[in-house]
């Protein structure tokens, strides 16, 4: 195949460009290549050589025509992603963004004809709390939920689990199927939601075989360390590899499911060669559920570093508190997760260690989400 990368500088990217080329294939980059993710406006140094790299923005239809011709297949991966409140940007480049590709691509006819297949990137952030379970027999909706957004007056009183409506009793969180409701309540689950709406739905009426893939908490090398606003892994190493302590928020007993990087590179090159994704969303997991703090944790013995979390009680301002995904439609396929998270901890480590420019940006993360009200407490 002739497959187009949007975002293929970062990270999930990179690692994704990388497999391509192994598998035979002709692989073209489309990247704008900006801060924060990227220190400098040049093109990283483990992007392969003699791959075909433009530099412009998925906001561009210039920059997506550039990117298209002689292409039969694109993997959508650049987005937005942050915490901080600047709203109207996760759509523009999330939502927008993805919706540029399809109208080029109906307008023209040539284009049209080319393409194949087209991969994107979403998120498990599409599901917001996602699945749980009233254990309250007596409960008149005792079973399966699915909250809302936990309100700022519980949070402030740190009181951190979703509760029944009917009984106040704390819910049991479940894992995520493709067919539960998603229920994002944050800019970025929000606008990759409304991103998977535009791909699968307008891929589906045109005829352009389309899959959504949603990724869990994914980690590994290539994970920028100037973009100070997500990524457990990244801000543990650099506290860690600078001889301080994780900050945790809330109060750590929040479940998570981490994903290698390239387990995630192997579920997209899936998803591009095997028409059974066709027209669907999939998640993309670790299949194990870990708390922050036992996250922290396992980042410290695989660097073999002593770790104390520090736990102020303040929390992030749209944060989900539980979020697990069951993977085994994927799995169904034949993919599983193969690779450790202490091996994507010591590889994420042992790389960020060798680039120009490492240091500790944790503090400058946090006190401008402070300054903006997406961290309180």
């Amino acid at each position: 195949m002739n497959v187009l990368v949007t975002g293929g500088a970062g990270f999930i990217g990179s690692h994704t460009v990388n497999l391509l080329l192994e598998r035979g294939h002709r692989v073209r980059i489309l990247d704008n290549l900006l801060s924060p993710v990227h220190r400098e406006r040049t093109w990283p140094a483990y992007v392969p050589e003699g791959v075909e790299r433009i530099l412009g923005s998925v906001d561009d239809p210039q920059a997506w025509k550039a990117g298209l011709v002689g292409m039969d297949s694109v993997l959508h991966l650049a987005a937005y992603q942050d915490y901080l409140p600047t709203f109207s940007r996760f759509f523009h480049t999330n939502a927008a963004g993805t919706a540029l590709l399809y109208e080029l691509l109906v307008a023209d006819d040539s284009l049209a004809k080319q393409i194949k297949k087209i991969v994107v990137a979403t998120s498990q952030a599409v599901y917001g709390e996602g699945r749980y379970h009233c254990t309250n027999e007596s409960c008149p909706q005792h079973g399966v939920q699915f909250p809302g957004q936990r309100s700022l007056a519980q949070l402030e009183a740190h009181d951190w689990e979703p509760k029944c409506t009917a009984c106040d009793t704390a819910l049991v969180p479940q894992t995520t199927l493709e067919t539960d409701p998603p229920r994002p309540h944050n800019q970025y689950g929000i606008s990759k939601l409304a991103q998977e709406l535009v791909c699968l739905n307008l891929g589906e009426r045109y005829g352009f075989p389309t899959t959504a893939m949603r990724y869990s908490i994914t980690q590994g090398p290539h994970q920028s360390f100037t973009n100070p606003y997500s990524g457990a892994l990244r801000i543990f190493i650099q506290r860690l590899l600078h001889g301080r302590q994780p900050v945790v928020y809330e109060d750590g007993g929040q479940l998570r499911d981490y994903v290698a990087v390239w387990d995630v590179a192997r579920a997209n090159v899936l998803a591009l060669e095997d028409s059974r994704t066709d027209f669907q969303a999939f998640n993309v997991g670790g299949g194990k559920a870990l708390t922050v703090l036992e996250y922290a944790q396992l980042v410290g013995r695989a660097l073999n570093l002593p770790v104390q979390p520090a736990l102020p009680g303040r929390f992030r301002l749209g944060d989900t508190r539980h979020i697990l995904s069951d993977i085994s439609k994927l799995r169904a396929l034949g993919w599983e997760p193969r690779h450790s998270l202490e091996e994507a901890a010591q590889a994420y480590a042992a790389w960020a260690q060798q680039q120009p420019g490492f240091r500790d940006y944790s503090d400058e993360g946090m006190a401008t989400m402070a300054q903006q009200g997406v961290v309180r407490g």
